[in-house]
């Protein structure tokens, strides 16, 4: 399982956006992989080197949307013929403060359920380990966690929650299966749509993997085997008396003597037991001084 100590060698600077994602997302890993079944090192390592793609190793937790019109008619080419059209699609000019606002709300509106006419894509971009996108699966994921997401989007980045929040994304992004299989090509289709940065990701499940694999705090320790009762050399004196008595009685009963003879047998029988014991506990005495 990761460690505190495991995250801060590969995520050095995790901390640096979200104080404390390293301390939360490690205080939640024993809980959370096994309850979304993620229960072997190399499915764990699958997850993580999702994760770590994704969010830049927790330096990039919220999706950075901070483009130039210049920008965005390189990145999305289908939709703007250059920066003047961009500026004329999105409703704004050179110079704008709210540009990048505008211009993700009509990047992202109508997709992914947002709604058109509303700020839905700048609110519902993408967050945490797994890069959530889209208010229908902030919806989608707050239920199944029971959490708000719709009015508390940023609860995703929560220390204390993001892990749950990106295995549960992981889990319901269909992974699961492929990541058990060990298919990262598959495992990033399924949770990307897309093979963006396949190369990186392989490389992040090498060093995950590594990780693990070499991690020794989370190996379970051997206790020694409990050592065996002593038995007391009294009671194993006394009870071979009674075992013999015993077979005598019955072998009396079976040879057709009187009830009488038989509980003489009996009664012979206790009374030599406790002579023994007595006479080993005399000894037993003598010889320590008691």
């Amino acid at each position: 399982m990761i460690t505190e100590t495991m995250l801060r060698q590969l995520w050095p600077h995790g901390d640096s956006k979200i104080p404390g994602l390293i301390a939360g997302i490690a205080a939640a890993a024993p809980t959370v992989f096994p309850k979304y079944g993620l229960m072997t090192d190399h499915v764990v390592a699958q997850a993580m080197a999702q994760f770590s793609h994704e969010c830049g190793a927790g330096t990039e937790m919220t999706e950075n949307t901070r483009y130039t019109a210049e920008r965005a008619a390189q990145v999305w080419p289908n939709r703007f013929r250059d920066a003047t059209d961009c500026y004329e699609k999105v409703g704004s000019y050179p110079g704008d403060p709210d540009f990048a606002g505008k211009l993700i709300d009509v990047v992202y509106g109508s997709r992914m359920g947002n709604r058109p006419g509303t700020h839905d894509g700048r609110t519902y971009i993408g967050r945490g380990l797994s890069q959530l996108t889209g208010r229908e699966n902030y919806a989608k994921l707050g239920d199944k966690l029971g959490l708000d997401l719709i009015n508390q989007p940023d609860l995703v980045n929560a220390p204390a929650r993001a892990l749950e929040v990106g295995v549960a994304d992981f889990v319901m992004c269909g992974c699961l299966p492929w990541a058990e299989k060990d298919d990262t090509v598959e495992v990033t289709k399924h949770l990307n749509g897309g093979t963006v940065g396949l190369a990186e990701r392989q490389q992040w499940l090498e060093r995950w993997k590594k990780a693990l694999a070499t991690d020794t705090l989370a190996k379970p320790i051997q206790q020694p085997a409990p050592a065996p009762a002593k038995v007391h050399p009294k009671a194993v004196a006394s009870a071979g008396v009674v075992v013999a008595g015993g077979a005598a009685a019955q072998q009396a009963h079976q040879a057709g003597a009187s009830p009488t003879v038989v509980a003489l047998i009996v009664a012979a029988t206790i009374v030599a037991a406790l002579v023994m014991w007595y006479a080993i506990h005399r000894r037993s005495s003598s010889n320590t001084g008691a």
